[in-house]
């Protein structure tokens, strides 16, 4: 028979062992759990990682190729490779002259001077030519661009106006200079430029004149055998803003042409001509000279059909129509040059102030047989 003794070691005994079966269980899950944790981790971090090092790597399609004319830490200096030419020298020294293409786009022709027969245009001046020296590696074929700085450091065309009285490069806000170069070493030098240059002026004909003048540009110190000067499309070098206009002009044409020109101690040099004609506007003239010098020579006339013995009346008209003609030829003549031929305005305002002055002798003649004939009469009369 079983005692309580016994009951209570076999109830014991079950329950230890229970215990130690549940523990058991349990330590083998919690141990089951981190594997898998980690092998199901393991395949995502390996895509992080590869997607980390795609993107360090860059994107075939999106990645553009690194190109050294971008570079920040590249000075320009360096990557023309400035400090290791001459140019002081023409690119080419010693070989066959060098080509520099011109246009020139006309932006305002601002004030035609009749008194000092000269001109003041505004125009953009641009330069092409090549220079290997400034050759550099450009993977996409980009051109650098510069200002006025780096013109002082490479060697560019000696321009200058033949016949120009006063020129200057515009420099608000800064020197307006422009310097591309491409990676072939092909140059584009642009500078803004206003010039005022003599214009030889015929005015026998003013104010029914036409007026032919030019811009010519040379090279200063380099001859046709180390410079070869020319526009770079012909006639279609120069263009013209259609804003252009003149308050005494009408503007006819532009036009270019190149020529040579000798110097006896030099040589042989390229020239370019820009080449315009000049039409006067007639109807300001005859507002201001015409119709006024006609009306003074009809105002003389007047005097005809007063009575001759009203010498009160008679003689300050005329007076005042020949004062008034003279005024007339000396305001004229102010604004003209002092030139030794006859203009045209000059045949009509004389022959005007001829007619005027006639009517004032005519009425002197009138008084003086007047008088004579009286005195005729009276002696006569007397007898």
């Amino acid at each position: 028979m079983l005692t309580n003794s016994n009951v209570q070691t076999c109830i014991f005994l079950l329950l230890w062992g229970w215990t130690m079966s549940t523990e058991s269980r349990t330590q083998q899950r919690v141990k089951g759990v981190p594997e898998l944790y980690k092998q199901g981790s393991r395949p995502h971090r390996q895509r992080r990682e590869v997607h980390q090092e795609s993107h360090k790597q860059g994107s075939p399609v999106f990645k553009r190729s690194p190109d050294i004319t971008k570079s920040p830490l590249t000075k320009s200096e360096q990557l023309l490779r400035i400090d290791d030419h001459d140019f002081t020298m023409r690119p080419g020294f010693g070989g066959p002259a060098i080509p520099v293409g011109v246009d020139v786009q006309v932006e305002s022709l601002d004030s035609i001077s009749e008194v000092d027969m000269d001109f003041t245009m505004k125009l953009y001046l641009r330069h092409y030519w090549k220079d290997e020296r400034l050759s550099f590696p450009s993977s996409n074929n980009q051109s650098m661009t510069f200002d006025g700085r780096l013109v002082k450091k490479i060697w560019v065309p000696d321009m200058f106006f033949v016949h120009s009285k006063r020129s200057f490069i515009h420099d608000t806000t800064t020197d307006n200079i422009m310097l591309r170069v491409q990676p072939d070493g092909k140059v584009l030098y642009s500078l803004r430029v206003t010039v005022t240059a003599m214009c030889n002026m015929d005015f026998s004909r003013f104010p029914l004149d036409t007026q032919s003048c030019s811009l010519e540009i040379e090279s200063y110190a380099y001859t046709e055998d180390d410079l070869m000067l020319y526009w770079k499309n012909g006639n279609e070098s120069l263009k013209t803003d259609d804003r252009i206009s003149l308050s005494q002009f009408l503007i006819q044409e532009f036009h270019t042409t190149t020529r040579l020109a000798f110097y006896s101690s030099t040589g042989w040099y390229n020239r370019l001509y820009i080449n315009f004609t000049l039409r006067r506007h007639i109807f300001f003239f005859l507002l201001q000279t015409y119709f006024p010098a006609t009306l003074m020579v009809m105002l003389s006339w007047v005097s005809f059909w007063i009575d001759r013995r009203a010498a009160p009346a008679r003689v300050p008209l005329g007076i005042t129509t020949v004062l008034t003609m003279s005024t007339i030829i000396t305001g004229v003549n102010a604004s003209m040059p002092r030139v030794s031929y006859i203009k045209a305005v000059d045949i009509y305002l004389w022959v005007s102030f001829v007619f005027v002055f006639l009517s004032v002798l005519e009425y002197a003649a009138v008084n003086y047989l007047t008088t004579v004939q009286e005195r005729k009469e009276r002696k006569m009369r007397e007898k």
